[in-house]
């Protein structure tokens, strides 16, 4: 399954204006009953789906971008749409910044791995530089899909059989953890998994010899991301490490080593 599969031609709009959220998430399920996909789920259903996943947490990501989006059991293929509101409109959006581009996922929910996965494949088009601009400038619905789709051939499907390759990310920022996991997990990766760590200055801190270097209290944050993924994907998988993280042979507080897999066997749940 690729981006171009889901995306939905019926489902995009450009230009458009809104009020306030509400008349967004109302518009987000008017707009996916058109796709024949959804005939046998009524736009009522959307709607409750799309409110209730907004009572989890605003799904507007920040960036001037809201990836609205539900799982439900009446549904038994992806549906994806684009709308944009180069105006802006208000989305309780984690940076109370506006919302200019809104993309929607409506999944089966049976799917949940595969969704997780289109919500990054998602997220990383979005992050990508000069992308939403060019998105936004379409006028067209036509316009807008070929900007989404163009280059984004990867496989959101998890595939087997590949040689592997075990990727350990360290990380002692949280802002940029946030970042590179959302990128990590649009990787086709057969496994992802986060554990927790501590800076060693925490400890070394605590050390009289050492303790002149820290007039305040160290972070404490650290975690390490372990990701399985294909072998050919490795270098694909740094570089776009390093397109929020920077340049690795600079930056500090992330680091970033690549082994071969001799034998791997089975998979973990995201």
């Amino acid at each position: 399954m690729k981006l171009a599969d889901v995306l939905r031609k019926e489902c995009i709009v450009a230009n458009a204006r809104f009020g306030d959220k509400a008349e967004v998430i109302r518009e987000v399920a008017r707009l996916a009953k058109q796709c024949s996909v959804l005939e046998n789920v009524s736009e009522q259903e959307i709607l409750v789906g799309l409110q209730a996943r907004e009572t989890l947490g605003s799904t507007g990501v920040g960036k001037a971008v809201a990836i609205p989006h539900c799982r439900l059991k009446s549904v038994t293929e992806f549906v994806v749409g684009l709308i944009t509101v180069p105006s802006g409109v208000d989305f309780d959006s984690i940076d109370a910044g506006k919302v200019k581009l809104i993309v929607f996922i409506i999944a089966p929910e049976v799917e949940s791995n595969r969704h997780v996965r289109l919500l990054s494949v998602i997220s990383q088009m979005l992050l990508t530089p000069k992308v939403p601009e060019k998105i936004l400038s379409e006028q067209t619905p036509g316009g807008v899909y070929e900007t989404c789709v163009r280059d984004r051939d990867a496989d959101i499907s998890d595939r087997e059989g590949l040689a592997k390759s075990l990727i350990h990310v360290f990380v002692q920022s949280e802002d940029v953890f946030r970042d590179i996991l959302q990128i990590l997990t649009g990787i086709e990766s057969s496994s992802l998994v986060v554990v927790g760590a501590e800076n060693a200055s925490v400890y070394l801190s605590k050390l009289p010899l050492f303790a002149s270097f820290w007039t305040d209290e160290p972070s404490n944050f650290g975690r390490i991301i372990i990701a399985v993924v294909d072998k050919k994907l490795s270098n694909e998988t740094v570089r776009r490490i390093e397109s929020v993280a920077g340049d690795l042979g600079k930056v500090a507080g992330v680091m970033v080593t690549v082994q071969d897999i001799t034998y791997s066997a089975g998979s973990l749940g995201t």
